[in-house]
């Protein structure tokens, strides 16, 4: 490759649109682990640009409480490829040992985000498909809905994350 032909990547307005969730929210999680009502928490998201302006790099700490998830802790970078001319994430938490990556894409409004993961499922060991929908309500709440579905099963409801600018 031609020296000439490298450039270094600039932020441009495809970035920019990720810059409403630059901040500390205080976040309601609620988990839907099967029927009845979800296991609500609470907890701090932390959201800095980093890498130039490149990437959303998200801190998330939950609050101590009972539960699966008594000190939940999660980490994840989010950043738009403009080849692909897609979102691309990934995230980790001590929930877990993998690393979730996504991909997806924001609507005509610049407010919905669409973010697909392929994964195995833990329980069965099936290829996975997880969902995880956006929505910037305003400059100072936002909000996340995750479902996930198996190979020929049903969709199911498995989060929903309610930020709310601290």
């Amino acid at each position: 490759m031609p020296e000439d032909s490298f450039s270094m990547p600039t932020v441009g307005p495809d970035h920019e649109r990720l810059k409403p969730f630059v901040g500390t929210f205080r976040t309601t999680v609620r988990l839907y682990m099967g029927p009845g009502d979800p296991m609500v928490q609470h907890g701090t998201m932390v959201n800095s640009f980093q890498v130039g302006g490149l990437y959303l790099h998200q801190d998330y700490t939950g609050d101590v409480s009972p539960g699966p998830f008594p000190a939940f802790l999660g980490r994840g970078y989010w950043g738009y490829n403009p080849h692909s001319s897609k979102y691309e994430g990934f995230w980790i938490d001590n929930a877990s040992s993998i690393m979730q990556m996504e991909t997806g894409s924001v609507d005509a409004s610049g407010k919905v985000w669409t973010m697909v993961s392929q994964l195995t499922s833990p329980a069965s060991g099936k290829p996975m498909t997880k969902t995880s929908v956006i929505r910037l309500i305003d400059e100072n709440n936002h909000s996340m809905e995750t479902t996930m579905q198996e190979v020929g099963g049903p969709l199911l409801r498995t989060m929903e994350i309610d930020y709310v600018r601290a």
